[in-house]
């Protein structure tokens, strides 16, 4: 069967389904199995193991194995890859579309983004700061998924008639693992494609939307002409704040989208490290203003992470329920932010120039560390430091139901953080936070463009790539205008079904992996770059 015809078929079946099951079924995902009741309480009602999600499970299994199989390359190759990233390696005749730092800024651009500033406060909303622990424990195993998913994509790449590059697990598992699994290979690019509109478009653009509107409320209130919400149909209403948000921000990803790889990476190259310099400044003066709070901080941190409150829940099972939400909401929100395994990242390395896959898979691993050990730990110690975390519903329902201040989540409980933080030096630190959020944002969806594109390529050719990419700015559009908790909902489940076709192609090229990067790093490397 073709790839074209099973895409149809598939993107038939995966919309039919989640039109069908709506907001609930793109929840369940999260908590497949334990959301049927036969498997809650297995093995017992006091510690229900049934309640993990496969998700979970599959994750952190897959991160475990690959580290244990190739002897912890996060720790081992952690140099390597530093210097492979600043060009010690280059050679100019190698083939590809990006050299090693413009390919890590493109994938990092679609990683770090909305994942480092809304993400990490609706895990603090939901799961508390123990959450943050669970973000760096799905960051150290993460990134040596990132190693190998980056790696096996590499290896595993084409070139067409132009010489131009195109990778990803779709590549990965087709060619790697051979003509009967082309089934999973189209799966996956058809759950890339949807996981481009919604993950990487319209979450970014909703935060944009709704951080824009909550600054505009503080300016002229909710009643204003631009600001008053108006019903369109139940439980739905829109602004014409809103409306124009969208068709802006619409507009500008239009422009970028359209110039194609190499432009993408020059704009990324550029914002890329403007916008996280300009958050981590402003994060650690915070923090160093702060600093009599950080081991406090740290403690909360950990204490949480094993020993939530749980004064509602009880003790025994509810205590391990708790446990279980903290770690779900910190992994999920960690792989969010640094989408190790989802198998986004593979399909930007794999333009990079070089012959040598292990080398762009060592430039892999320093993702994780600088999106979610660096960038979100500074997001949620600034929210736990200035007791912004206060104002979230884990804080009110599991140790202080009298609490009566406001309730925030997403970004507009980041930028009264950073707001409350930065009020020793101005009043307007969470202008920041809108600046960064417009920026990361408007990044990460010109960057998750082209890994849709590359996706609807596979499946169609190069006559779906227009297409794609007028679909996808309404998509833009349609983020804009969306309502927090649908919209998240429908991420993580496209988050999920991506995942897992990745997974499966890591596992059973285990072996592959191991023997590349044994070859690599058994050959002497000089550097070429001139100091």
């Amino acid at each position: 069967m073709k790839r074209s015809v099973a895409g149809l078929i598939s993107f038939g079946i995966i919309i039919s389904v989640l039109t069908i099951g709506g907001v609930g079924f793109f929840e369940s995902v999260w908590s497949f199995p334990g959301n049927f009741e036969f498997l809650k309480n297995f093995p017992s009602e006091e510690y229900p193991l049934g309640i993990i999600p496969l998700m979970v499970i599959a994750l952190l299994g897959t991160g475990i194995f690959v580290t244990i199989k190739l002897g912890f390359p996060q720790i081992r190759y952690f140099i390597h890859g530093i210097k492979v990233t600043k060009g010690d390696f280059d050679d100019p005749n190698d083939k590809g579309d990006l050299n090693h730092f413009k390919a890590l800024a493109t994938a990092l651009s679609a990683t770090v983004g909305i994942g480092n500033i809304a993400g990490v406060a609706t895990a603090l909303y939901y799961g508390g700061p123990g959450a943050l622990f669970w973000m760096w424990v799905t960051a150290f195993f993460g990134t040596a998924l990132k190693y190998s998913e980056v790696t096996l994509a590499h290896h595993f790449r084409e070139f067409d008639e132009f010489g131009n590059t195109a990778g990803g697990p779709m590549y990965t598992i087709e060619k790697g693992l051979g003509k009967n699994w082309k089934w999973l290979a189209v799966a996956f690019a058809c759950f890339a494609i949807i996981c481009s509109f919604a993950t990487g478009n319209a979450i970014q653009t909703f935060t944009v939307s709704d951080q824009i509107y909550s600054e505009v409320t503080q300016l002229v209130g909710l009643n204003h002409f631009l600001t008053q919400k108006h019903p369109v149909f139940e439980n739905f209403s829109l602004s014409v704040q809103q409306v124009i948000n969208g068709v802006v921000l619409s507009f500008v990803v239009g422009l970028v989208i359209i110039g194609g790889i190499k432009r993408i990476g020059n704009v990324t190259g550029f914002l890329s490290p403007f916008m996280a310099i300009v958050y981590l400044i402003a994060g650690l003066l915070i923090l160093i203003s702060n600093f009599q709070h950080l081991i406090d901080s740290f403690f909360l941190i950990f204490k949480m992470a094993f020993n939530p409150p749980a004064e509602i829940a009880g003790v025994g099972a509810g205590t391990f329920v708790l446990i279980l939400n903290t770690m779900l909401w910190g992994i999920k929100r960690g792989l969010y932010s640094n989408e190790a395994g989802q198998g986004s990242a593979p399909i930007a390395h794999s333009t990079a120039k070089t012959k040598y896959a292990v080398r762009e898979g060592t430039v892999a691993l320093l993702e994780p560390f600088i999106d979610t050990i660096t960038i979100c730990t500074i997001t949620g110690l600034v929210i736990i430091s200035t007791d912004a975390w206060l104002h979230t519903k884990f804080y009110v329902e599991r140790i202080d139901p009298t609490f009566a201040g406001q309730l925030m989540n997403s970004s507009v409980l980041t930028a009264y953080a950073f707001k409350q933080g930065l009020s020793w030096l101005f009043a307007y630190g969470d202008k920041i936070v809108t600046l960064c959020v417009l920026l990361f944002a408007v990044s990460t969806a010109i960057s998750w463009s082209y890994y849709g594109e590359r996706a609807s390529n596979y499946l169609f050719g190069k006559k779906a790539t227009l297409p794609y990419k007028w679909v996808y700015i309404v998509f833009v559009f349609i983020g804009a205008i969306a309502e927090l908790e649908a919209i998240w909902a429908f991420g993580d489940a496209a988050l999920g079904f991506m995942t897992f076709p990745n997974l499966m192609g890591i596992i059973l090229l285990s072996g592959t992996l191991k023997r590349l990067t044994k070859e690599y790093f058994s050959i002497k490397h000089v550097e070429t770059k001139q100091h």
